[in-house]
């Protein structure tokens, strides 16, 4: 076929899937015009562009988050709480003080996000957080590490909503759950990473003041500004501004993600802030449901994450070294089905319905690991598998949720940060929940954790309830007078049970 720079009428015969998407002519009237196989190939190709582009750094950005969310676990048990003088209260008034400062700047970190662009405010969130992990592996007391961790939980809390934001800007609503799935596995793997670097910068003799535990916050806060700088020249901003992409695809992907999304503006738009959608978003419903249950699911994931090297320490029979490295298979179980879960929910289309399978896998694994005697050394350590995995694979499906029913930049910019707010919440819990007082059952803490679980799963099934009602009452007519406004109130948007 020959490229011309005008096609019309629109080609008779069918065009090969590589040769169409080379070309560049085509305008929005011609795209209107293809095929369904043409269509089908225009989005293979294009997806595998974004994901390829966009998902890495992306992960790399969620690995380091939460790997500086988390060292001071492992720096703990390489004796910080020792050096500094702190009691496990202090140390978990030193944790808490981080969830506080974190919550407050999720909100307006996602209402900024579009202004700043994406491509900047990211990176430079990370590049921030960093060097504050790096001064917390200098801290001389009690006073200083909780000052030090204030600010940390400052610059990183806008990461994660401003992830989700930035992902439903990208991709269409049934694609979301797979994509955040592959990212926040990576949170998955930074637990496993974590403990195997935790392991190898332990090895470090110690130089002057410089321990073991200080080196392990030094490397990795300069290993996160290094990745944030990195993704700055990675990360674009919007379809609009993706250069990978050929002008067919940027068109063809801007349409799809409108024809999904019933917004007013392109992904590129630049429309002023709309404080109704913000409104709009604090009253949803839906949102709150969902965030009550993800508030379940983290206080279960921060407390694993934090404590999971203190809980394989306490069965006793291990250096601080084989908890490293007995601290890794848990994570790498978790990483694999949380993909899977993923996918599984973007091919079936549904959120809600699929937590309701997987929350059950990690309120086994407490209901067990809270009930049975010490000796049971190794059943108590399958059960952390269970933990990990049915908390883990939960979160794309709650995350990919909560965006898909809200429509309207702005909506979508407080749900997600206000699902944040209060699920982050469970920081809270899980920083007091895990005394060593409590070794080696836990029994408190494991209780805890599986009573939020069981909360979740009921959150879960009343926002399935009442997504399938809102869905009822669209196709009765009952929000006719909503249609055309281009929000997710339109009859033609359906919510994802």
């Amino acid at each position: 076929m020959s490229h011309n720079t005008e096609i019309s009428p629109p080609p008779s015969k069918t065009i090969e899937a590589n040769e169409y998407l080379t070309k560049d002519e085509y305008g929005s009237e011609d795209l209107q015009s293809i095929s369904p196989e043409e269509k089908k190939a225009i989005t293979k190709r294009m997806l595998f562009k974004l994901d390829c582009a966009i998902l890495p750094p992306l992960a790399l950005l969620f690995l380091c988050s939460f790997l500086d969310r988390t060292n001071v676990g492992n720096a703990k048990v390489y004796g910080l709480e020792k050096e500094l003088h702190m009691t496990d209260i202090q140390y978990s008034r030193g944790l808490t003080v981080y969830y506080a400062t974190y919550i407050a700047s999720e909100l307006p970190s996602n209402l900024v996000l579009k202004k700043v662009s994406p491509k900047i405010w990211l990176p430079a969130l990370t590049v921030a957080w960093g060097i504050v992990t790096m001064c917390l592996g200098f801290v001389k007391n009690y006073a200083g590490f909780v000052a030090v961790r204030a600010i940390l939980g400052l610059t990183e809390g806008g990461l994660l909503p401003g992830i989700i934001l930035y992902l439903s800007t990208m991709y269409q609503r049934g694609e979301l759950a797979f994509r955040i799935g592959l990212f926040y596995t990576s949170a998955s793997l930074s637990g496993a990473f974590g403990g195997l670097l935790a392991r190898g910068l332990s090895a470090i003799p110690k130089t002057g003041v410089v321990d073991s535990w200080r080196w392990i916050l030094i490397i990795e806060g300069l290993f996160t500004v290094v990745a944030g700088v990195i993704c700055y020249f990675f990360l674009p901003n919007s379809l609009a501004s993706c250069k990978f992409l050929s002008q067919t695809e940027r068109t063809f992907a801007i349409e799809r993600l409108q024809a999904d999304h019933p917004e007013k503006t392109t992904a590129a738009g630049h429309d002023g802030m709309n404080w109704g959608e913000v409104k709009r978003g604090m009253l949803s419903i839906s949102c709150w449901l969902s965030a009550l249950a993800y508030f379940g699911i983290l206080a279960g994931l921060y407390s694993f994450g934090l404590f999971l090297p203190t809980i394989i320490q306490a069965l006793g029979g291990y250096t601080p070294n084989e908890v490293q490295l007995w601290s890794v298979i848990p994570y790498a179980v978790a990483a694999v089905c949380t993909v899977i879960v993923a996918i599984i929910s973007d091919r079936m289309k549904l959120r809600g319905v699929i937590m309701l399978f997987t929350l059950p896998l990690a309120i086994i694994g407490y209901a067990v690991i809270a009930n049975i005697d010490k000796s049971h050394a190794k059943v108590k350590y399958g059960m952390t598998m269970l933990m990990a995995t049915g908390m883990y694979a939960s979160v794309p499906c709650v995350l990919g949720w909560n965006s898909n029913n809200s429509a309207g930049h702005y909506k979508r910019a407080t749900t997600s940060a206000l699902q944040l707010v209060i699920a982050n919440s469970g920081g809270f819990v899980a920083t007091f929940i895990y005394p060593s007082t409590q070794k080696p059952q836990f029994h408190q803490g494991h209780t805890t954790i599986l009573g939020l679980l069981v909360f979740a799963w009921f959150m879960v099934a009343l926002n399935v309830l009442y997504c399938a009602k809102v869905n009822r009452d669209k196709a009765a007519g009952k929000y006719e007078q909503y249609r055309g406004l281009g929000d997710d109130r339109d009859p033609d948007f359906k919510f994802v049970l």
